[in-house]
């Protein structure tokens, strides 16, 4: 096993209905540790420049509407594997298909204000996490 860090954005929805320790206890209980947190409203700027890699996307401009819609907790996540231990404990994008128990299962309004996001890859949770913190901010 390989000790990781990951990203993970708990997203408008999820703020907007007070769901920020229940995810959290979701995170903490699956082995995971917070390392870095903070309540953000992620401008316009910041949420094109974030979700660039899907500006060609049909959904792009959607996406960074609700993104900017009200608060999000962006966080830093350690942990065993914690890339794939961060996507299994959130479970599928639609939430109609997640697994019982995971955080979009549970907390999901739909496909689009699905609770969370998180990192898909080392590279990506690299980029990520350095795109909201500093070394500084991250205190493990």
């Amino acid at each position: 096993m390989t000790m990781q860090r990951t990203f993970s954005i708990i997203k408008p929805d999820a703020t907007r209905r007070n769901l920020t320790g229940a995810i959290n206890s979701k995170i903490e209980a699956s082995g995971l540790r917070i390392i870095g947190q903070k309540r953000i409203h992620m401008s316009d700027r910041e949420a094109r420049e974030f979700y660039a890699i899907h500006a060609e996307r049909p959904f792009y401009n959607d996406l960074v509407s609700f993104m900017t819609s009200g608060p999000v907790v962006v966080q830093v996540l350690e942990g065993q594997n914690a890339i794939t231990a961060y996507r299994e404990v959130m479970g599928s994008t639609n939430p109609s298909e997640a697994a019982d128990g995971t955080i979009r299962k549970e907390f999901a309004e739909s496909i689009e204000a699905n609770s969370v996001h998180g990192s898909d890859s080392i590279e990506n949770a690299a980029i990520e996490i350095s795109y909201f913190f500093t070394d500084e901010e991250i205190v493990g």
